[in-house]
């Protein structure tokens, strides 16, 4: 069994890496600075209390998170949340790690804007295969942000640190956020066909007995089975159609629910449960709220 290393302070990380711990709370990490790495075999586990985001260059080692592997090239973002464990295998050599992080404590951000949108930031939980690949335009965008960030932490600690680093940290996951709607767009090829197998996932689900015997389609479901994390799932989803991956699961369920209704001999009872509705009532209050009337109102004016 591979052994696991435990990294849940930034100074802790910052002795694995050579550096000087300049703030408590919060590190830019360059890994040509670091010791030659050596593990004493060719795969261990990290698990992190921190956030971290690496910005990998070159090919020294594989990255794994689950059973998947990072995707990554020169000038890739991987992100890791605290709590998750990262594996990391080698040819039991040893090693230079290249390229930057930057490393946060959950406890420098609270109190702050960003405590409450660090949730949005939805790349923290995407699968290994949905790194982040960077134009080299898009690179120095992030080693820019870093700077600045470097060169805060440069100054004494005063009462504006905080909200400065911060603020700086914001600024890098929104450019973030740019630059994976512009992969979603230029990777086509990796994502091609995404939307019409969901879509034919989500036909062959009510064409089976699933809605019975498993209820209501959920976007979990759909993602796993075309192995993808929910949150890539759902984001692809929206920048594809403009709805999120629910809005187009409910649009599916209403419009069959429409056609059913045409059906005399069957009850809205019987319809509900023939979607996977457990209670339906709340088959009828979803009803009610996308098409405006109940589903007997449907059927009367229809």
């Amino acid at each position: 069994m591979e052994r696991t290393f435990r990294y849940d302070t930034v100074s802790e990380y910052n002795d694995l890496n050579n550096h000087e711990t300049l703030h408590p709370l919060v590190s830019v990490i360059d890994f040509s600075k670091a010791r030659p790495r050596s593990w004493g075999e060719k795969s261990v586990r990290i698990n992190y209390g921190l956030y971290c985001i690496f910005l990998k260059d070159g090919k020294d080692c594989e990255l794994k998170y689950g059973r998947n592997y990072y995707d990554y090239q020169e000038g890739t973002l991987v992100f890791v949340a605290p709590g998750q464990t990262v594996v990391v295998e080698t040819d039991g050599q040893v090693y230079q790690p290249k390229g930057y992080a930057l490393v946060f404590h959950p406890d420098l951000i609270r109190g702050t804007s960003l405590a409450r949108s660090i949730d949005d930031y939805n790349f923290f939980s995407y699968s290994a295969n949905e790194a982040l690949h960077l134009s080299e335009r898009e690179r120095q965008v992030v080693l820019d942000c870093f700077s600045k960030i470097e060169s805060e932490l440069q100054q004494n600690v005063d009462k504006h640190s905080k909200k400065l680093i911060t603020s700086n940290i914001e600024l890098f996951l929104n450019y973030c956020e740019r630059f994976y709607d512009r992969q979603f767009i230029t990777r086509e090829h990796v994502n091609k066909g995404i939307l019409e197998k969901f879509e034919e996932q989500l036909n062959g689900y009510f064409s089976s007995d699933k809605p019975q015997v498993i209820g209501l389609p959920s976007v979990a479901y759909f993602a796993e089975e075309l192995h993808l994390s929910a949150n890539y799932f759902g984001d692809l989803i929206k920048k594809e159609t403009g709805k999120s991956a629910r809005e187009y699961i409910q649009d599916k369920i209403i419009d069959m629910a429409k056609n059913k209704t045409f059906d005399a001999s069957k009850s809205v009872n019987e319809i509900a449960y023939e979607l996977g509705f457990k209670y339906p009532q709340h088959f009828t209050r979803l009803f009610k709220q996308r098409v405006g009337v109940s589903p007997n109102e449907y059927r009367r004016q229809n």
